[in-house]
This record gives C-alpha cells, structure tokens and sequence, in this order.
C-alpha cells in the first residue's frame, strides 16, 4: 500500500519542482546585460577599443564606420568607447546607493519594527519626514549648493533613499516579531539582539533584496539625471548622463551619441527590475520550503 502511495507521490511532485527551476527568457536576458553592464563598469578602460578621452577634431561627428562602430561626438572622441566605460560610474554608484539604502533601512526597520514603543515611534517619524521630500529635487538643490559632485551626490541619495527601505522592513518586520519562532527563542532565553539578527533579519532579508533591485533602477536614473544637469560628475568624464547632456544638440548629427547612452540606461534599468521580480519570488519559494 505504501508503496502505491508513493508512485503517486512523485509525480505530482516533479512538476511543481520543474516550475520552480525553470528560467524563463527575459530573466536570462536580464541576467546578460547586468552582467555585461559590471564587465564595462569593472574592466571597461581595458576594453574600450580607444581612449575614452582622445580627441580627434579632423574626425568629428563621423557617422558609424569601421574604425568607430558609434561614431563620434563633437570633439572627435569614440562613442562606443565612452559608452563602455562610462559604466563605471552609471553602475557603481546606483549599486553603492543601493547597497548604503538597504544597509541603513534593514538596520532601523528591524529595530524599530521589533522593538516597537518610543524607538518605533522617533525612527518611524524621522522616516515619514525624510520619505515626505521630493528626493531628486532635494538632492538637486543641496548638490547645487555645495557645488556638485559625484560622490556627494551619491552619499545624499543613500540617505534619501533610505527611508523606504526601512518603512518596508518595518512592515515585515512587525509582521514576524509575534510568529512562533520568535515567540520560542524568547522563551530559550535569547537576547533581543541575537533574536534580530539571527531569526527576523533572515525572515525580511527576501523583500529587502527585491526592494534594493527597485533602489538601484531609481538611483542609475537620478544619478543620471543629477549628471545631466551637471551636478553629478565633473565636465568631459565618460557618464552615460553627462553623454546625454553633451549630446542632445547631436541627435540630427551623429544621434548615436545620445542613443547610445540612453538606451543603456534603459536596458539596465529594466534588466534590475526583472532581476528583482525573479529573485523575490525565488527567495520567497525557498522561504515557505524551509
């Protein structure tokens, strides 16, 4: 009889572990432009077929050819090549914001959520003042008058960012201090320290990674937007946003001077987002097995 019963149980069971498996075509897609996105931004001054840099003013505004797949801009310079490695910047600081957001809202969404009473309350209205600011224009404003910069925009869009990382954290967070297993280490003693980092920072890590993805779509954009204002990185560096501010006079000329750019930041931020989505559900499934 149990052997019965378990020749009808495998089989039901294999599908559902081969739809968990399964990969499906923009996911893997996704996962090919992230990854060609950290190549450029890590090893992009090694690849880029010229200096990024070299101006040529005999061959300005050259349409693509062999010798410059893209083209080039109004000073002579490759497009391709400042394409490539204006990843560096475009990738790395989004990521590093990213990373700095979630970082600060799990550390006070855990807190506050679990400890609930007077640090809830300062943590959470300190939260809704930072969240209830237009963050572009805040960051567009304080970097204005200080002057710009690229990593002083960066570390203001971190803690701009912040605040929804850690309402979010918070949520989820309050709903697992009152669950069984909290409840249990409780009662074996364990301090409320090790209850959080070891028990419900575990349980909320899932949505906080899929909200960090979200961060990193909105920072490459912001970020971006704060170069094309001139307010990111300094004049001549290879960004894909100071590319799309040294361009946009060049889209009847030589458009791939600002398709270029656009379009990688198009592509990686809807790759991010793909990204996010697949391993949110991914870590969830693993969650509800274990």
């Amino acid at each position: 009889m149990s052997g019965v019963v378990a020749a009808g149980y495998e089989p039901a069971q294999a599908p559902a572990r081969s739809r968990r498996r399964r990969v499906s075509i923009p996911v893997i897609l996704a996962a090919i432009v992230l990854l060609a996105g950290l190549v450029c931004a890590l090893f992009g001054p090694w690849i880029a077929p010229h200096d990024p840099n070299e101006q040529d003013l005999f061959a300005s505004l050259a349409g693509p050819s062999r010798n410059h797949l893209l083209g080039t801009d109004d000073l002579g310079r490759d497009i391709l090549s400042r394409t490539i490695v204006g990843a560096r910047t475009a990738i790395l600081g989004p990521a590093l914001i990213a990373f700095g957001a979630m970082l600060i809202g799990n550390f006070f969404g855990v807190l506050a959520g679990y400890r609930g009473g007077g640090s809830d309350t300062v943590i959470s209205r300190i939260v809704d003042f930072v969240y209830a600011l237009p963050a572009l224009l805040i960051a567009i404003v304080v970097v204005g008058v200080l002057g710009g910069g690229y990593f002083l925009a960066v570390g203001l869009l971190v803690v701009l960012f912040a605040p929804v990382d850690t309402r979010i954290v918070r949520a989820a967070t309050l709903e697992q201090r009152n669950r069984p297993y909290v409840e249990a280490a409780r009662l074996l003693g364990l301090s409320d320290r090790r209850i959080m980092a070891r028990h419900v920072w575990p349980n909320v890590l899932p949505i906080a990674l899929a909200n960090a993805f979200l961060t990193f779509a909105f920072a490459i954009v912001s970020l971006a937007s704060l170069s094309f204002l001139g307010l990111g990185v300094g004049p001549g560096t290879a960004d894909w946003g100071r590319m799309l501010s040294d361009s946009r006079n060049l889209l009847l000329d030589v458009p791939e001077a600002a398709l270029a750019p656009g379009i990688a930041i198009v592509l990686v931020a809807v790759s991010v987002n793909i990204m996010g989505d697949w391993l949110s559900e991914n870590l969830a499934d693993r969650g509800r097995a274990r």
